[in-house]
């Protein structure tokens, strides 16, 4: 029996059963386009995660404290004091390292900005003039924080592009005046705005963020200052040269922030961004082998349903797979008969699980569930494996029920009704 003699019964046997052909085929398109959308999710989560950390900017290693003494006020304001502070940035960039090109360093918190009637929750970061080069951060109009409001503490603000287009909509925000309230609204100071950031994009933080002068927050705030009189700060900014070995630049800085704690022992952390695109690809991995496996599962059962519905095929064609025993057709010639039926069924069930699989990523591609906004990206691989994957269980699922057709006895067969 040649290839298309057995694919031509194939084809007759699957149209002659369609609703139990259009089962059997619905487990593995099922488990094929879960795979690949759920592994598209999962590479999506992947490259989501690492695009927002390079978004902080570039060749950039980040100290924050180990141990922080957290007020909660309430509301939801956080006021943070830590073992960091700004004299400590200071000395990371008088230190003539020449791997270190800029230093800066930042307090956050929580606040809500308020424009006449309009008002939105934002980040507020409390910062210094090159904070903007350090991470990278363009301006669409107006202009940043300047060294002279460092100096003066001014209270000017610099809006997200979101936050400017929420509390401005159709309106210059240059000039206007933006309110930022502290301690859940106990605290509300008025800031004038004087620039507006570019539109990242994406799940950027830059966007949904105020930039302020830390100075200006501190000449207000009098418990940001260490009692020998240094300012407070939540995490320093150390961009390196450009090919710089940035662990030995981690090490020389560990080095230098322990000499000035006085401590053998750390109270701070030091990461670079690719310590933290490593650990974001780990987790995302782990996150799509998670996914992967749980649709692999519904793939399986597709596939012994394959092989259950070719069980019951050789037993209803008993009598069929004696007469061709019986005109001469070999035990080679059955085992193909079955094992092409299968694998028919599964080749096309891979194929068109295939094409809702990357549909249904393609569909939910940039919608949004909740705050979350799910970024899908399809990788080839998934499909060839989904596929691959999808044809071998048609294949293992045909080898046993033909074996079970080639140990009928001819003479039996054909007395069956």
């Amino acid at each position: 029996m040649s290839v298309l003699d057995a694919l031509r019964i194939a084809v007759r046997a699957i149209i002659a059963n369609r609703l139990r052909s259009l089962l059997t085929l619905l487990g593995l398109v099922i488990g094929v386009s879960s795979v690949i959308a759920l592994i598209a999710v999962g590479q999506g989560t992947q490259q989501g995660v690492s695009d927002q950390i390079r978004g902080l900017g570039t060749d950039l290693i980040f100290v924050e404290p180990s141990a922080a003494a957290t007020t909660q006020q309430g509301g939801g304001s956080a006021l943070i004091t830590t073992t960091l502070t700004q004299a400590d940035a200071q000395a990371i960039a008088a230190n003539g390292n020449p791997a270190i090109s800029a230093v800066t360093s930042h307090i956050t918190g929580d606040t809500q900005a308020i424009a006449g009637a309009n008002n939105v929750g934002a980040e507020s970061v409390f910062t210094f003039s090159n904070y903007a080069e350090v991470r990278d951060l363009e301006v669409s109009s107006g202009s940043f924080i300047a060294p002279s409001h460092d100096n003066a503490g001014s209270l000017v603000a610099v809006l997200g592009a979101r936050v400017a287009e929420t509390l401005y909509p159709g309106v210059d925000p240059i000039g206007q005046e933006v309110r930022l309230s502290f301690l859940a609204g106990r605290v509300v100071f008025g800031f004038t705005v004087i620039g507006v950031l570019q539109e990242v994009g994406g799940a950027a933080d830059a966007d949904d963020q105020v930039f302020v002068p830390l100075t200006g927050l501190a000449n207000r705030f009098r418990f940001l200052y260490t009692p020998s009189g240094d300012l407070r700060v939540t995490q320093i900014n150390v961009q390196t040269t450009p090919g710089a070995n940035t662990e030995e630049v981690k090490q020389q800085v560990s080095d230098l922030l322990l000499f000035r704690h006085n401590r053998t022992d750390p109270d701070f952390t030091i990461e670079s961004q690719d310590d933290l695109l490593d650990a974001a690809s780990e987790v995302a991995n782990t996150l799509s082998i998670l996914l992967g496996s749980i649709a692999g599962i519904s793939l399986l059962v597709g596939g012994i349903g394959v092989m259950n519905i070719m069980l019951v095929s050789v037993t209803e064609r008993t009598r069929e797979i004696g007469i061709r025993r019986a005109v001469g057709a070999t035990a080679t010639d059955i085992v193909n008969q079955f094992v092409t039926e299968a694998l028919a069924l599964s080749v096309f069930g891979g194929v068109l699980g295939i094409l809702i699989g990357v549909a249904a990523s393609l569909l939910v591609d940039g919608s949004s569930v909740g705050d979350q906004e799910i970024t899908t990206v399809i990788q080839a691989w998934s499909i060839a494996a989904a596929f691959g994957v999808s044809a071998g269980i048609g294949l293992l699922s045909g080898l046993y029920p033909a074996w079970r057709a080639t140990v009928i006895d001819p003479i039996a067969a054909l007395r069956n009704e």
